[in-house]
C-alpha cells in the first residue's frame, strides 16, 4: 500500500466513526437504511471501462468546488481534506449534511488518476450526501466543477459494497492511465453497536468536459 492509499485508508477509518449515528439513534428498522447496491451494478470481472465507453484527455489539476449527481439527487459543495495530528484524514463537518470532501493528497477530479471522494451516510439529524449513493445505477453520470471554470463529467462503470475487513485497497485506490474517480459511503451491513460494517464505491471515468 503507498502513502496515497494509506492516507485514504485512514480517512475512511475516520468516516466510519461517523457513519450509521441516525440509525443508532432511531433503530435499524429496515425502511431506514440506506440502498445498498445490486449486484448487477459490480464490475463483471476487475475494474475496467465499459466497451465503447467514451473517454476524455485529462484536465491540469484544478481544485473542485462543487459536485453534482443528477440521478440520486445530489448538489453539494466540495471541500478539501488534509491530515490530522494523528496521521489520519480529516472527514467533513459532521453537522453539515449537504457537503462531500475531496482528498486532497490525490488527484483532483478531472486531473489523470484516481480521485477520492467521499461524504457522509447520515448524522445525528438525518440521511446525508452520499445516503443514496447505492441506488446508483451504471452509466449514471456525475458532474463536478472545478475552480479552473471547467465542468468535469464522468460516467459510472460500476457500484460495488464491500465488507470492512475485506476492503480491496489497490482495487477502490490503485494508479489509473485516464481521469478516474471514487465516491466512497457507509454502507454494507448495519450493527446497532457499531453502525455500517462497509463501504459502498462507485467508479467512474471521464467522459466529457464542458
Amino acid at each position: 500500500m503507498d502513502g496515497t492509499t494509506r492516507k485514504a485508508r485512514a480517512w475512511l477509518v475516520g468516516i466510519a466513526a461517523l457513519c450509521g449515528v441516525w440509525l443508532v439513534q432511531n433503530g435499524s428498522a429496515t425502511q431506514l437504511v440506506p440502498p445498498q447496491p445490486s449486484t448487477a451494478e459490480a464490475f463483471a470481472s476487475g475494474p475496467e471501462l465499459p466497451a465503447g465507453s467514451p473517454v476524455a484527455e485529462p484536465l491540469h489539476p484544478s481544485e473542485p468546488v462543487r459536485i453534482r449527481i443528477p440521478g440520486v439527487g445530489v448538489d453539494a459543495p466540495m471541500m478539501r481534506l488534509g491530515l490530522g495530528r494523528d496521521g489520519s484524514l480529516d472527514v467533513p463537518p459532521a453537522g453539515n449534511r449537504n457537503i462531500a470532501g475531496w482528498f486532497k493528497g490525490g488527484a483532483p477530479p478531472g486531473a489523470k488518476g484516481t480521485a477520492i471522494v467521499a461524504g457522509h451516510v447520515d448524522n445525528a439529524q438525518g440521511p446525508s450526501v452520499f445516503y443514496a449513493l447505492g441506488s446508483l445505477k451504471k452509466g449514471a453520470r456525475v458532474e463536478i466543477d472545478r475552480k479552473d471554470g471547467r465542468t468535469a463529467v464522468f460516467s459510472v462503470d460500476a457500484i460495488e459494497v464491500y465488507d470492512n475487513e475485506d476492503f480491496p485497497d489497490q482495487r477502490v485506490y490503485g494508479a489509473s492511465a485516464h481521469a478516474s474517480l471514487r465516491l466512497i459511503t457507509c454502507g454494507g451491513g448495519f450493527s446497532q453497536q457499531t453502525g455500517y460494517l462497509g463501504n459502498v464505491v462507485a467508479y467512474a471515468h471521464l467522459t466529457e468536459v464542458r
